[in-house]
C-alpha cells in the first residue's frame, strides 16, 4: 500500500519490502546500478555527486531523495532508498526540520514500517501547512495501512481543490474499499477514470488499484483487464508486477505470472513469487530449488540484521513453500501487529487455518466483520472453516 506514498511524490509538483541499505561510508561499492541504460537513474548519480560538495543543501538533498524514491519504485531496489535517506542525513533527526525534508522523512519512515514515527511528521507538517497535497495523501496511506479507514477518507476529500478527480476518487476508493463500500468505491474510481486526463503513471495508479478491488468484489474478468491496461501504462512499476502476479497465481495462472516476474530476482517480494508460481509448474522444479534457497538465505539474513520488514513475505515463505503453519502463524501474528492491510489478514487466516488456531482465526473474523470488509478470497477461506 505505500505504493501510494510513491505516488503522493509525484502529484502536486507524484510491498519495497526489503530495507534500505546504507553503506558505512561514502566509498564503499554495493552493485553497479544500470545509469547507462536509465536516463533517471544518471540524474540521480549527477544528483548524488552535487550533493557530495553541499551536503547541507536541502534542494539538492531533497531532489536526491524524491528522485531515489521514484527510482525504488520503478524498480523495486530497497537501496535507492538508503540513498534517499543518507541525503536526508541532515535533517534526519531534526526536532524540527523543513518541510520539504519533514515529507520525506515521513515517507521513508513509512517505507521501514515506522508508522507512528510517519505520523507524527505529517501531523506536525500538516498543522504547519494544512493544505500540503503530498503530506494528506501519505497520511492516508499510512492510516490505510494501519486500518483507520475513515480518518484516511477524510483526509483524501480534503484534496478535492488540489488535484485532479482521479486522484481524490483513488485516494478515497483505497480505505473505502477496505471498509465495506467496496461497490460504491469501485464505481465512483472508475467514473473518475473515464474523465482522462491525468498522467500514464497516475492512470496506472488507478487502474491497479481498480484491479485489487475487482479481484476482492470477486469479479475476476474485469479485475484481469485492469491489471493488463495498467501494465502498459507503467510496466517497470514493481508493486503492479507483485499484485498481477498474486491475481495470477490465485486464479491458476502460475505461467502466465513468470514473464512479469523472472527479470527481476533481487526484488524479494518478486522473487517470492517467482518460486510460488515455479512451485506450481513441473518443468521449473530446478529454479523452483534454486529460487527457494535464495529465498531462505535472504529471509535468514534479514532476521540476523534484525530486520521485520519481510515479515508478511516470510510467512507466506513458510506456509506455502516450507509447509510450517506454526512458523508462518507467529510471523503473521507479528505482521498483523504492524499492518492491517487485506494481505496481511489473507496470510494471518491461512496461517491459523493451518496450524489450526482458533485465537488467530477469531481475529480474522473480528475483523472482517468490524469492517464489513469485502473479500470473495477471505470470506470463502472463512466458510471452508465454518
Amino acid at each position: 500500500m505505500w505504493h501510494l506514498a510513491f505516488i503522493s511524490l509525484m502529484l502536486l509538483c507524484g510491498t519495497i519490502d526489503a530495507a534500505p541499505f546504507v553503506p558505512d561510508n561514502d566509498d564503499a561499492v554495493v552493485e553497479r546500478l544500470p545509469e547507462q541504460a536509465d536516463p533517471s537513474l544518471k540524474e540521480i548519480k549527477r544528483l548524488r555527486a552535487a550533493l557530495a560538495r553541499d551536503s547541507r543543501n536541502l534542494d539538492i538533498g531533497a531532489a536526491v531523495a524524491r528522485r531515489s524514491i521514484e527510482a525504488a519504485r520503478a524498480t523495486g531496489d530497497p537501496r535507492f532508498l538508503g540513498q534517499a535517506q543518507a541525503a536526508l542525513t541532515p535533517w534526519w533527526n531534526a526536532d524540527d526540520p523543513p518541510s520539504a525534508a519533514l515529507l520525506l522523512r515521513a515517507t521513508l519512515k513509512q517505507s521501514q514500517h515506522d508508522f507512528a514515527g510517519a505520523i507524527k511528521d505529517l501531523d506536525r507538517l500538516l498543522t504547519r501547512e494544512p493544505s500540503n497535497g503530498q503530506a494528506l495523501l501519505t497520511r492516508a496511506t499510512v492510516l490505510t495501512v494501519r486500518g483507520h479507514y475513515a480518518d484516511a477518507q477524510a483526509d483524501c476529500r480534503k484534496l478535492a481543490r488540489l488535484t485532479s478527480a482521479l486522484v481524490v476518487a483513488s485516494c478515497v476508493a483505497a480505505p473505502a474499499s477496505l471498509g465495506g463500500n467496496a461497490d460504491d468505491a469501485y464505481r465512483t474510481l472508475m467514473q473518475a477514470f473515464a474523465r482522462g486526463g491525468d498522467s500514464p503513471v497516475i492512470r496506472a495508479w488507478a487502474l491497479t488499484l481498480a484491479a485489487e478491488i475487482a479481484a476482492r468484489r470477486g469479479d475476476a474478468d474485469s479485475a484481469d483487464a485492469h491489471f493488463q491496461a495498467a501494465f502498459k501504462l507503467d510496466p517497470r512499476d514493481a508493486y503492479l508486477r507483485a499484485a498481477y502476479a498474486d491475481f495470477l497465481l490465485d486464479n491458476g495462472r502460475a505461467r502466465e505470472a513468470l514473464p512479469l516476474l523472472k527479470d527481476d530476482t533481487r526484488n524479494d517480494s518478486l522473487l517470492l513469487r517467482l518460486a510460488l508460481a515455479e512451485r506450481a509448474l513441473p518443468d521449473m522444479q530446478v529454479m523452483f530449488d534454486s529460487h527457494r534457497a535464495d529465498l531462505a538465505a535472504r529471509f535468514d539474513a534479514a532476521r540476523a540484521r534484525g530486520d521485520t520488514l519481510h515479515q508478511r513475505e516470510e510467512a507466506r515463505f513458510e506456509l506455502e513453500i516450507r509447509g510450517d503453519a506454526k512458523k508462518s502463524l507467529a510471523l503473521a501474528r507479528d505482521n498483523w501487529k504492524v499492518q492491517r492491510e487485506p494481505a496481511d489478514l489473507r496470510i494471518l487466516g491461512q496461517a491459523a487455518l493451518a496450524a489450526g488456531d482458533a485465537a488467530a482465526l477469531e481475529i480474522v473474523n473480528t475483523w472482517i466483520d468490524d469492517t464489513r470488509l469485502q473479500d470473495a478470497t477471505l470470506v470463502a477461506m472463512r466458510g471452508a472453516k465454518r
